[in-house]
C-alpha cells in the first residue's frame, strides 16, 4: 500500500495541541480532510475529544473505511487519562482493526523480540522489489505506537529498503503488554532488535523523543552507521525558560512539596492532568516527582553525543511548539565527533515547520531518502 502525504499545516482548531493532533493523523496519510475539519469544529475542550474522535471512528467503521477507523480510535485514545478504562479499550480496538481490517494482507511480518524477560513488538516491512538496498530501523518517542509509522515504512520499502519498526520501553504494547517503563538507555532495546534480525550497517531513524533516543543508541551501538533524528531535544531541562528551570531545580529538592504542587495543577487543568498522568503512566512511577526524575535523565550528558561517530541527519521545525529552536544548535554543536552532520531547519514556506515535520511528511521522507542514498553511495557506510 502506498500513501498520499498531503502538504499543509492546517488550522483545524484554535487550541495548539489539539490542532497539532488533528494535523498529525491527516499529515501521516491516515485521516480524511473532512473528518479532521469536523473534529476541529466539534472539539472545544479536552473533555470533547474522546467522544468526537470515537464517533468519527464508528462512522468510518460503518462505511468500511478501516484505515480511518483504526487511526481515529488511536487518536481518541491519545488524550484519555490512564485512569479511564476506555484507554485500554480504545487501544485494543485500534490494534485489532489495524491488523485484522485496515492492513490485513499487507506484506509485513510481526515479531516479538526477546528483551528483559519479555518482548518488544516489532514489524518488518520488506523491500518491495528485488534485493534490499539496506536496512532502516525506525522508532518513535515518548508515547508513540509502532503502527503510526507504517505509512513512512512503506515509503522506504517502495524505494528498496527493508524496514524494521519497533516499540521500546514506555511505548505501545512494550508498555501495555510487556510492562516495560520508559528508559533513557535506548542502546539496550536497539541491540536486542539488531541481534534478533542479525542486522549490520543500519540506518536508525528516531522520531520526536526518538530524536534524543537515537543518538543515545548510536553512541554505544557501532552497527548503526547512519542516524536520522526527526525533531531533537538534546536536554529536556534546557527546554523551559531559565526562571522555570531554576524553580524546578529548587522544587526537586523537596519532592513532597513538588508532588503537592503537581497535584494542584492536575486538579485545576485537564491538559496538566493529562500530561503529568501520562508521564507517570509511561514511566510506571506513582509520583509526579519520581516520573519527572526519569525525564530528567534525558539530558546532554546521558545522551553522550561525543561518542556518536556516525553520519547524522537532523530535521528540525522552525516553529516546533514542543521543542524551541534554540535546542537545534545545541544538538548540532554537541555532535563534535560525528563522521558528518547534516542539519535541516524547515520553515513555514515548506509547511514542515512544526514538530516532526507534520504538515509535509512527504518532503521530510524525501530528504531522508536522498541523504541515505548519498551516504551509502560508492561504499561510504560510516566508521
Amino acid at each position: 500500500m502506498q500513501f498520499v502525504f498531503p502538504t499543509g499545516y492546517l488550522a483545524f482548531s484554535p487550541v495548539t495541541i489539539i490542532n497539532y493532533q488533528l494535523n498529525r493523523w491527516y499529515s501521516l496519510g491516515y485521516a480524511r480532510l473532512e473528518d479532521m475539519q469536523e473534529a476541529g469544529r466539534q472539539v472545544r475542550t479536552f473533555d470533547d475529544w474522546k467522544s468526537v474522535m470515537t464517533g468519527l471512528a464508528e462512522e468510518a467503521e460503518a462505511e468500511d473505511r478501516w484505515i480511518n477507523a483504526a487511526l481515529y480510535y488511536r487518536a481518541a485514545e491519545f488524550f484519555v487519562l490512564p485512569s479511564d478504562p476506555d484507554k485500554e479499550r480504545l487501544y485494543d480496538r485500534f490494534s485489532g482493526l489495524f491488523y485484522t481490517r485496515a492492513f490485513a494482507g499487507e506484506p509485513f511480518e510481526r515479531h516479538r523480540v526477546p528483551y528483559a524477560g519479555t518482548f518488544l513488538p516489532t514489524l518488518r516491512v520488506p523491500a518491495m522489489q528485488g534485493a534490499a538496498k539496506g536496512s532502516i530501523v525506525i522508532h518513535g518517542g515518548f508515547d508513540s505506537f509502532i503502527e503510526e509509522w507504517y505509512s513512512c515504512a512503506t515509503f522506504f520499502a517502495s524505494h528498496g529498503y527493508d524496514v524494521i519498526l519497533f516499540e521500546g520501553p514506555g511505548q505501545g504494547a512494550a508498555l501495555k503488554r510487556s510492562g516495560l517503563p520508559l528508559t533513557h538507555e535506548w542502546e539496550k532495546p536497539v541491540k536486542a532488535v539488531l541481534d534478533h534480525f542479525r542486522l549490520e550497517n543500519v540506518t536508525l531513524l528516531g522520531i520526536s523523543m526518538g530524536g534524543w533516543l537515537c543518538f543515545r543508541a548510536a553512541a554505544f551501538e557501532p552497527r548503526i552507521r547512519r542516524v536520522i533524528a526527526s525533531s531533537i531535544a538534546f536536554d529536556y531541562m534546557l527546554i523551559p525558560p531559565r526562571p522555570v528551570r531554576w524553580l524546578a531545580g529548587i522544587l526537586l529538592r523537596f519532592p513532597r512539596l513538588m508532588d503537592r504542587l503537581a497535584r494542584l495543577k492536575m486538579n485545576a487543568n485537564y491538559q496538566e492532568r493529562w500530561g503529568i498522568s501520562n508521564l507517570m503512566y509511561i514511566t510506571k512511577n506513582p509520583s509526579p516527582t519520581g516520573a519527572s526524575e526519569v525525564l530528567l535523565q534525558f539530558n546532554g550528558a546521558n545522551q553522550h553525543p561525543e561518542l556518536v561517530k556516525q553520519d547524522v541527519l537532523i530535521l528540525t521545525g522552525a516553529e516546533d511548539h514542543f521543542i524551541p529552536l534554540k535546542i537545534h544548535e545545541l544538538q548540532v554543536n554537541a555532535l563534535k565527533n560525528a563522521r558528518s552532520v547534516t542539519a535541516r531547519i524547515f520553515t513555514r514556506e515548506t509547511q514542515a515547520q512544526n514538530h516532526c515535520q507534520i504538515g509535509n511528511i512527504g518532503l521530510a521522507l524525501g530528504v531522508m531518502l536522498e541523504w541515505i542514498e548519498e551516504k551509502t553511495a560508492h561504499g561510504i557506510t560510516g566508521p
